[in-house]
């Protein structure tokens, strides 16, 4: 009997709970998930880079004249938008990098932050769109003549710039679907009922 009861005691020491397995498990899962992300969001930041560079180095003089991306509004505006969100996408590749135990408050920033740099970079790019579109074509209700027609170059860049910052439109929307994944399918909405109005309403609880 004793010699039994040793043989199970020793079986129990030797051998991993199941719980310790679970947890080593669940880690080895979301290594590769959180590698993928930490990817994903370094990628808007080379393409961010990529565009601010292309901007920053816009400009043509010639017979005409001479233009520069800080003549326009527009394009200021492309240059600042591709500058912040390559800081946020390196800063939150980072911090995605790290192995945290994900928490509510973690989850409810990521999600906010990219649904808000995602717009950001969305306006900049539609806005930039819009007067490379004026520059190419002109608007005669308005006396605005085609300059693509004499600074090409200077449009030449202006496109590859701002077709580079929608591709960081689509990274980012993609970002967004990711963090709202991970907010609400790791946090749940239970019913919080209020005594004596019979109200029930969702609440998130982490």
């Amino acid at each position: 009997m004793d010699n039994k009861g040793s043989k199970g005691g020793a079986a129990v020491v030797g051998g991993s709970s199941p719980m310790v397995c679970e947890k080593e498990e669940e880690a080895v899962a979301t290594t590769p998930m959180r590698t993928a992300e930490t990817i994903l969001r370094l990628l808007p930041m080379a393409l961010c880079i990529s565009a601010l560079i292309l901007m920053l180095r816009d400009s043509q003089t010639n017979d005409f004249g001479s233009l520069s991306y800080s003549d326009l509004t527009a394009f200021r505006y492309l240059v600042h938008a591709n500058g912040i969100c390559a800081g946020y996408s390196l800063l939150s590749a980072v911090i995605v990098a790290i192995p945290r135990p994900s928490t509510m408050s973690k989850a409810w920033t990521f999600f906010f932050l990219d649904q808000l740099f995602t717009y950001i970079i969305l306006a900049a790019a539609a806005v930039a769109l819009e007067l490379l579109y004026l520059a190419r074509k002109g608007d005669t209700a308005i006396t605005w003549s085609a300059a693509c027609m004499s600074f090409g170059l200077f449009c030449h860049k202006a496109t590859a710039a701002i077709v580079i910052t929608f591709v960081v439109v689509a990274c980012y929307a993609l970002l967004s679907l990711v963090s709202s994944y991970k907010l609400f399918s790791n946090f749940s909405a239970p019913v919080v009922t209020y005594p004596g109005k019979g109200v029930e309403i969702a609440g998130f609880h982490g």
